[in-house]
């Protein structure tokens, strides 16, 4: 059938009815078209009598739908190319629609639907490639998409198909989150959401899906406030869900709902304020079991009913009233009244209901019968219902997944950005702050050598004054007491003078002898003093050089410690892994550290730095096996983030843990900067042994009852280590007795 055939077709059945259900219809934006892709690929601009007709449509339906039929009388329809063809389907579809008349041209809006599908594109990949001509092109063309899927789902449910109704409203929805963001969907967008979702809400609702339903209204209410589908859309839907709890009967929320509704009503002088208005005083019933207020309300709001099927509603809601009440004539003379003349399919059946109940109970069988043989023709079986609402859940519970993971997807990625902004500038400034830190620690370090190497070089002076001042000391006595020798001398020669020669020679030979003799000794004390000043000098050169050279050596120890497989393994573990210091539980199975990790790193430790732990014992005992084992892990150089990481631990607990090795430590910075100090040989603690033997022979001291599992637990090393220690300590210890019976004794 041509297209003015059929659009003249439908002006004769236009003309030809007298009155129409009311139906809230379907609010479209106004497609401003510039350009549409024709089936033949090429550039086709829509006729701008079907845009003028498009943008009347969400205005005024009824004056729309007469103007599409003179515009298919005119010569233009015959132009139609084949996009306009599929448009002009489309926006007869929604007229029929709106206007409450059945769709006369499902095949040609079938292919309508194909056309705008193939358009868009099943995803944005693919709608990038079929249409390439901009964005706001790509969201136009979607728009059509998502009407023209929802006007399908019309076709589908007027065939009583819910299946493909429900199908093709969520399609309509996919169609439009998958190419609208959520500040894009504005204005009549908002409204063609809002009016998707009330659908679907209304459809489970008819299927007692209470909890779909209401995810469904709360959506359309959400829509329905950025764009009022109609001045009582928002009281509308708040009505609705109102519904769905008092199908669930949770009196609160039911009555919550249905007040919020009266509230947002602007004007009370129109049949959707009466509805809710009677909504409410039957809710009030339930509620409250106040019979005669509800029915006064209802009987107010029956006086002011405008024609026959709003009276007979409110008949029906006065007959449940009297059902409940047991007031059986009274319920049976409102109750027969809208189960005889009500067109309403669902209120024939409710009143039919009572009816059955209220006969039953009088004992009239025959009008119980006949109220049961109607509802037996009008009730769909239990089996049958359970796999349509089957169906209906699956469909939209898959949409909800998938809607869930787009979310989830885009969250995501709107995460990792924000990230990445903070980060980028964090990195930043923390890469410039290490670099300041290093260099002032450099300086500081650099520094700090200076003045040592100047003190080294005062004392070697002090010690130089001092060594010349013995020197000058020692001269003038050795001149003072050659002095008095010759003084003593030439006394005594002056009282032998008169002995013989042979004394006298004697005599000389003798002093000359002494004189020798202190000469030897003075010259031997001068060779001593000047050896010490070599060696002071020597030590201190020694100790310039060997400064550097201790670093350096401790530095290629510490490298090598670093290239063991488990030190490796650590670090290949890290490596890619993003580390922060927020106060959360670290949970990576895939990088925590086993106790066995834990064992090799503390060999590997003792192997490069043999006695590492007994000296942090003897400075503290009360050390414990994972303080030890958090220092082994700062050895490495890493950060208390990573350590957290490791250990599965908070980095508040790791921050912790540092702090109170410190306390026990007594130390002024950080136990990085201390062990790390240690291994580089910049730190050499005053007054505390280093040896692990020495620590041995305390620990033997203390408790000469202790085995040898128990003193390698206490230092945390291997037995084998200890077996070892004791090797070396022969002689100067021994064990008395056998077994766990014996003890330790040192021996001095």
């Amino acid at each position: 059938m041509k297209l003015k055939h059929l659009i003249l077709f439908l002006a004769v059945v236009v003309a030809g009815c007298s009155s129409r259900h009311p139906v809230e219809t379907l609010v479209i934006d106004c497609v401003e078209c510039k350009a549409f892709p024709s089936e033949s690929g090429n550039i086709a601009s829509p006729n701008k009598q079907l845009q003028a007709i498009d943008s009347l449509m969400w205005r005024q339906p009824d004056s729309a739908l007469m103007v599409l039929v003179d515009f298919a009388a005119s010569p233009q329809a015959d132009s139609l190319d084949a996009f306009e063809e599929h448009y002009c389907q489309m926006l007869l579809s929604e007229l029929l629609y709106k206007n409450d008349f059945g769709q006369n041209n499902r095949e040609k809006l079938l292919k309508a639907v194909r056309c705008f599908d193939s358009i868009v594109g099943t995803d944005e990949t693919d709608a990038r490639k079929a249409d390439t001509r901009g964005v706001s092109l790509r969201e136009r063309n979607a728009f059509l998409d998502a009407r023209a899927h929802y006007i399908n789902g019309v076709g589908f449910y007027e065939r009583d198909n819910l299946v493909e109704a429900c199908a093709e409203y969520l399609k309509a929805l996919e169609v439009m989150e998958g190419h609208f963001g959520e500040e894009d969907l504005v204005k009549n967008k908002a409204k063609f959401m809002a009016y998707t979702y009330n659908r679907l809400g209304d459809m489970f609702s008819g299927q007692f899906m209470m909890e779909a339903a209401i995810t469904c209204y709360e959506n359309a209410l959400a829509y329905c406030r950025i764009e009022p589908t109609s001045p009582t859309g928002v009281s509308n839907t708040l009505i609705r869900l109102g519904l769905q709890y008092e199908k669930l009967k949770d009196t609160e929320k039911m009555k919550a709902y249905y007040s919020q509704a009266l509230e947002e009503m602007s004007d009370s002088d129109n049949l959707s304020y009466r509805d809710m208005a009677a909504s409410k005083a039957l809710c009030d019933y339930k509620a409250d079991s106040n019979a005669e207020q509800s029915l006064e309300t209802l009987r107010h709001i029956l006086s002011q009913a405008e024609d026959e099927n709003e009276r007979l509603t409110r008949y029906l809601s006065i007959g449940v009233i009297f059902s409940h009440e047991e007031m059986f004539d009274s319920a049976v003379a409102y109750l027969e009244s809208v189960f005889e003349n009500t067109r309403d399919e669902v209120s024939q059946i409710q009143a039919a209901e009572h009816l059955h109940n209220i006969y039953e109970s009088l004992g009239n069988e025959a009008r119980s019968n006949e109220c049961i043989r109607f509802l037996a023709n009008h009730k769909v079986s239990a089996s049958e219902n359970k796999v349509l609402v089957s169906q209906l859940d699956n469909l939209f519970q898959d949409y909800l997944k998938q809607k869930q993971g787009k979310l989830s997807e885009a969250e995501h990625a709107k995460h990792v950005r924000k990230i990445v902004g903070i980060i980028v500038p964090i990195a930043v400034l923390l890469a410039m702050a290490i670099i300041i830190v290093a260099k002032l620690r450099s300086r500081k370090l650099l520094k700090q050598q200076q003045k040592e190497a100047e003190q080294a070089h005062e004392e070697l002076r002090r010690l130089q004054t001092e060594t010349q001042q013995r020197l000058e000391e020692t001269e003038r006595k050795h001149r003072q007491k050659e002095e008095e020798m010759v003084k003593r001398h030439e006394d005594e020669l002056r009282i032998q003078r008169d002995q013989s020669e042979k004394e006298m020679e004697q005599t000389r030979q003798r002093h000359k002898a002494e004189l020798e003799a202190e000469r030897l000794a003075y010259e031997k004390e001068q060779d001593a003093l000047r050896q010490s000043l070599r060696q002071h000098e020597d030590q201190v050169m020694a100790s310039e050089k060997s400064s550097g050279l201790q670093q350096d050596k401790a530095e290629r120890w510490r490298q090598e410690f670093l290239k063991e497989p488990i030190c490796r393994r650590i670090n290949e573990l890290l490596h890619g892994k993003r580390i922060t210091t927020r106060d959360t539980s670290f949970k990576h199975d895939d990088i925590t550290l086993k106790e066995e990790d834990f064992k090799q790193l503390r060999e590997a430790v003792e192997r490069h730095f043999e006695g590492f732990d007994a000296f942090l014992l003897s400075c503290c005992p009360s050390l414990k096996r994972g303080d030890l084992a958090l220092c082994h892990l700062h050895l490495m150089g890493l950060g208390e983030g990573e350590i957290a990481a490791l250990k599965s631990r908070t980095y508040s607990g790791i921050k912790k843990q540092d702090e109170s090795i410190k306390e026990k430590l007594s130390l002024e910075e950080s136990v990085s900067e201390y062990v790390l100090r240690i291994a580089k040989g910049l730190y050499v603690p005053q007054d505390v042994p280093q040896d692990p033997l020495k620590t041995i022979l305390t620990i033997m001291s203390n408790n000469p009852n202790i085995t040898r599992e128990e003193m390698a637990n206490q230092l945390d090393v291997s037995s084998k280590t200890i077996g070892r220690y004791l090797k070396k300590l022969d002689g100067k210890v021994r064990y008395v007795g056998s077994g766990y019976s014996g003890h330790w004794e040192v021996i001095e």
